[in-house]
């Protein structure tokens, strides 16, 4: 992203890390426009166009969250965790086993919105925060 922030690449895009502020404001996007698209279809339509939609903010969703996984150092494969406990617990927990999906929603909570990236260059890329200088 060096230093600029590529909204497109950010929803698109897997490859490469991104920082903490656009992985919320991201993340924030994609929850309200879940919440608007179920507001305004409703129960009725739902059924039908839900194949187009959630499909798509999944893929976006997993996109924002493999590059914040990447700029902690983790795999972008625990994006599938944290959807699918997602996907568990909607629209609200019960049971234990949704106990323990709310567990790995805390735990990705911290690991992404609370703790900082890997300083420096990791084998995910560059950090985000620290454009790579042009040479001269």
């Amino acid at each position: 992203m060096n230093g600029q922030i590529d909204w497109a690449e950010l929803f698109f895009s897997a490859e490469g890390r991104a920082a903490r502020t656009p992985s919320l404001v991201a993340a924030a996007i994609l929850i309200a426009v879940a919440a608007l698209y179920e507001a305004i279809v409703g129960p009725t339509l739902h059924w039908l166009t839900g194949w187009l939609a959630y499909p798509a903010l999944f893929y976006c969703g997993a996109c924002v969250l493999s590059k914040r996984l990447h700029d902690r150092g983790r795999s972008g494969w625990w994006a599938a965790a944290i959807l699918f406990a997602t996907l568990a617990v909607w629209p609200h927990p019960n049971g234990f086993f949704n106990f323990l999906f709310v567990l790995v929603l805390i735990w990705a909570a911290v690991e992404l919105g609370v703790l900082a990236g890997e300083p420096g260059t990791n084998r995910y890329g560059p950090n985000p925060l620290r454009p790579v200088a042009a040479a001269a």
